[in-house]
């Protein structure tokens, strides 16, 4: 199932109006279900949209980069990375060697896939649970994709 999600969950392209608008999105659906979310949106390492919405602190700025850091390494969600490293009865940063203080395979970031060109960035939340974190994260971007030119 999660894998499958990556594989739907593709862009035709992303550039920075893209990585803009699909931030604003993922703000207003936040704000609206008042959720206490740090919102990231990199392309190449670079951030496109960060938002702290209240209820958020500098610790979900903290997960945000570490889950991201996921995303980077080895372009699938953070929860996927997570999740595979659980089945294999394995703890995800001694398996592959990374800091804990860098890595954090919990829920919530997200590869943004473009068509024929492959992982590009991530979009990460945090200030939910880790499932909630990226089943957010996943409604928005199967909404967005839905409307997206």
């Amino acid at each position: 199932m999660l894998l499958a999600e990556e594989e739907r969950l593709v862009f035709p392209y992303f550039d920075y109006e893209a990585g803009w608008e699909l931030g604003r999105v993922m703000r207003d659906a936040a704000l609206a279900q008042r959720y206490p979310l740090a919102i990231l949106i990199r392309r190449s390492g670079q951030r496109l949209f960060h938002a702290a919405l209240p209820g958020s602190s500098i610790d979900n700025d903290d997960w945000l980069e570490r889950k991201s850091a996921v995303v980077d390494q080895f372009g699938h969600s953070s929860y996927y990375m997570g999740c595979q490293a659980r089945v294999d009865e394995e703890d995800f940063n001694e398996r592959f060697r990374l800091d804990p203080d860098m890595f954090a395979a919990h829920g919530g970031a997200f590869p943004l896939t473009v068509a024929r060109s492959g992982c590009i960035g991530s979009v990460a939340v945090s200030g939910l649970p880790q499932v909630e974190d990226h089943q957010f994260v996943v409604e928005q971007l199967s909404l967005f994709l839905a409307t997206f030119a």
